[in-house]
């Protein structure tokens, strides 16, 4: 594409010692129906250029929603000044890890185009969930019923000579039922909380979670939480379903593993790391049973592609080794100062937005039992899922998560259904607390749309596959509601 190498030819000559840019085309549709009304319809495109430029060790970066030669001319010219500027209060150089450019195009999956599917016939089909949902019971007053596509194209290249082009499809489906009575409200989702469940395919991932005909079971459940008992205050065993478990190990695994929190670059915003680099390879992280990996290959996974932002090809990195702390998430400048290459984890949220270290798919390794193996293997406990609310300190160690809907579990088998269930714990605790993971046939891979980090704000979507897990000496049903 001509604009980008004029871009790049622009940055030489401006003085940059590195540079790379990237085009970015984002076209997005979402809709969502409430009691039957439809609440949103809109649709988005958004087209841009974002150049970022290294001079004497500093970053620059500069963006345009004009894509256009004399535009991208320009915008380089101002990266490479803001770079020269910056360079005058650094307070290290930067340097790159090395990198082999590579130049290809990748697409993901889509078997039926999102756009090819009539709005009216996706408003019915959130219609009709809505209505299903209400049918759980008298008290469920309200009933949410969401779609969401997005598609991006996207160029990218650099002064070393990589060339990538890579266009990719999400969509994501979800279906909420919310009952009021007694003076409370308890809310119960499908397939998960946020946007249901994201993935990078077609409308076909819409047609197989199959809102509608979930629908009426959401409700039912709604409704039962009302009249059900409050989880009891207690240490006990805790059990994790796929949901709930996606999310703890979003915040206790997946933040504290990358490697700009490490070194202090999100410690206004999002907060920093336990996890020093005198940690790697040594400390236990978990039970020997816990295997914790990115992987930016998994088909369908919101953090997977063929090269990240800075052109560094996808793949798998196992973080947590048989309980072991063994990697980070890195970027080609962060894996530098470790002496390695980097495993390809700079995204960027938009063509404005600098890239930076993004979980891929961080994902629990399965085990070998099974959800009931797991419980018949407990004598008292709780079973827990639906991500409600969720708490963690900014180093990622003290957390206190709420989730939707939960059952006591007695001798071995699920028994009463509990509400507001929360537990809490230490991050390294309570992943040596694990005792049993089950199986492959169990594993589900989640998308998370919804992940902030940055200054400025980005948010992220990225994924995670988890089979449900086994906690033992867990403290649950604290906090008030």
């Amino acid at each position: 594409m001509r604009i980008l190498e004029i871009a790049l030819d622009s940055a030489r000559r401006a003085g940059a010692g590195f540079a790379d840019v990237r085009i970015l085309l984002q076209e997005e549709e979402g809709l969502s129906v409430r009691n039957g009304l439809v609440e949103q319809a809109a649709s988005s495109l958004s087209h841009g250029i974002g150049v970022r430029a290294l001079v004497d060790g500093a970053w620059g970066f500069a963006a345009s929603c004009t894509v256009s030669e004399g535009e991208a001319a320009r915008v380089a010219e101002e990266a490479v000044a803001i770079a020269r500027a910056s360079a005058t209060v650094r307070k290290r150089d930067v340097n790159l890890a090395p990198l082999d450019p590579v130049v290809a195009e990748w697409e993901s999956p889509c078997a039926i185009d999102p756009w090819s599917v009539p709005r009216a016939r996706k408003i019915d089909l959130l219609r009709e969930a809505c209505s299903r949902a209400r049918l759980g019971g008298s008290d469920v007053r309200y009933a949410a019923a969401y779609m969401r596509a997005i598609r991006d194209d996207k160029a990218y290249a650099s002064t070393e000579g990589a060339r990538i082009r890579q266009r990719t499809t999400v969509t994501s489906a979800g279906v909420r039922a919310i009952a009021l009575g007694n003076g409370e409200m308890q809310v119960r989702s499908y397939p998960g909380t946020f946007e249901g469940n994201v993935r990078q395919a077609g409308y076909e991932w819409i047609e197989e979670i199959d809102i509608a005909g979930a629908a009426a079971e959401t409700g039912k459940q709604a409704q039962a939480l009302l009249s059900a008992e409050q989880c009891p205050e207690m240490e006990t065993t805790l059990i994790l379903g796929t949901n709930q478990l996606a999310l703890q190990i979003h915040e206790s695994c997946g933040h504290p593993t990358e490697l700009d929190r490490v070194y202090g670059s999100e410690a206004s915003y999002a907060g920093t790391s336990f996890l020093g680099p005198d940690k790697l390879g040594n400390f236990k992280y978990g039970s020997d049973l816990v295997n914790i990996y990115a992987d930016s290959t998994i088909p369908g996974g919101l953090g997977t592609f063929a090269y990240d932002d800075e052109g560094v090809a996808s793949g798998r990195t196992d973080l947590v080794r048989k309980g072991t702390f063994e990697a980070y998430l890195m970027s080609r400048e962060t894996a530098a100062r470790l002496g390695k290459v980097s495993n390809g984890c700079m995204r960027a949220s938009g063509w404005d937005r600098m890239p930076i270290i993004r979980m891929t798919n961080i994902c629990l390794e399965p085990g070998d039992e099974t959800l009931e193996s797991l419980i018949r293997g407990t004598d008292d406990g709780i079973f827990m899922d639906g991500i409600k609310s969720w708490s963690i300190d900014d180093r990622r160690l003290n957390f206190q998560f709420g989730t939707e809907i939960g059952w006591r579990i007695r001798n071995g088998q699920l028994a009463e259904m509990v509400k507001n269930p929360t537990y809490t714990g230490i991050t390294p605790q309570f992943w040596n607390s694990c005792d049993g993971i089950a199986g492959p046939d169990e594993w589900v891979l989640w998308g998370v749309p919804n992940c902030g980090k940055g200054e400025p704000s980005q948010i992220m979507l990225v994924g995670h596959g988890t089979a449900p897990a086994r906690f033992r000496n867990i403290k649950v049903g604290v906090g008030r509601w």
